[in-house]
């Protein structure tokens, strides 16, 4: 079987659908698979930073299932969101004390949107948890992070699927698409929610798509399809659809090696 020097990871954004990719990272390991190089943007920002830091994919999906959105210290008052981005900046010290892509294990980028110029921006030096605030930052929810005096917000606006800060570093990509989409119902559009939910999946889905060629192996779990963005339950299962999808993945990428 063919060795790899190395190895990239692409993880795309999707909200609490994000807990996908560790149950994939959870079976990349399984498998003997360690990245070196991760891009990710939005969820896939967060993932991919925890996972580059070295924890481990018990301890990444814990910071899902107890970090809490909804403090009451958390809300904005005169910012551009519902909730302050700013205001998760001591919990993400918790988890990355250096505060540098430096002291991270692993090659990482981040992706966000500047929101004045209009264009996606990748994150690879200096700190790290302003740019990855900044690509988290889901529009009308969250409110934008200002960085170097310029105002970025959701890497996913643009670029959902972030794969061109690896292709010419790596001789293996691995892609997690966790943003796949189904036809609504007019009755499913009850809250704003539900509207800026689906806007944000007709923007994702055609910029990830194209480029889904590009990877070797293409990971994405069909039944996360029912799970919404916002939706905290059930993250288990959530998890566990990225892990058995993956595993169904590797083992025809093994079969394909073997021949």
């Amino acid at each position: 079987m063919k060795t790899y020097k190395n190895i990239g990871l692409v993880l795309s954004g999707g909200g609490f659908r994000g807990v996908a990719h560790v149950g994939v990272i959870q079976a990349l390991e399984e498998a003997g698979i360690i990245p070196s190089f991760v891009s990710g943007t939005s969820a896939g920002a967060i993932v991919g930073s925890l996972y580059s830091q070295g924890h481990t994919p018990v301890e990444i999906q814990d910071f899902f299932t107890k970090t809490s959105l909804l403090k009451l210290n958390r809300f904005t008052r005169k910012k551009a969101g519902f909730l302050d981005s700013e205001k998760f900046h001591t919990d993400l010290l918790t988890y990355f004390p250096k505060n540098s892509f430096e002291s991270l294990d692993k090659k990482l980028f981040i992706t966000a949107t500047n929101l004045v110029e209009g264009v996606s921006t990748v994150f690879h030096s200096g700190e790290l948890i302003k740019p990855l605030l900044a690509s988290a930052a889901f529009p009308g929810i969250f409110s934008p992070v200002m960085i170097n005096n310029q105002l970025y917000a959701d890497g996913g606006i643009l670029d959902n699927f972030p794969i061109e800060p690896l292709q010419n570093h790596c001789d293996l990509i691995i892609g997690i698409d966790v943003s796949p989409i189904k036809k609504p119902k007019i009755t499913d559009f009850k809250h704003s929610y539900n509207v800026m939910q689906r806007a944000y999946y007709l923007r994702a889905k055609p910029n990830s798509e194209t480029k889904f060629k590009y990877c070797d192996i293409i990971i994405q779990p069909k039944q996360l399809i029912n799970h919404g963005v916002f939706d905290t339950s059930s993250l288990d299962k959530v998890y566990d659809f990225g892990y058995q999808e993956a595993k169904l993945q590797l083992t025809s990428f093994q079969t394909i090696l073997k021949k």
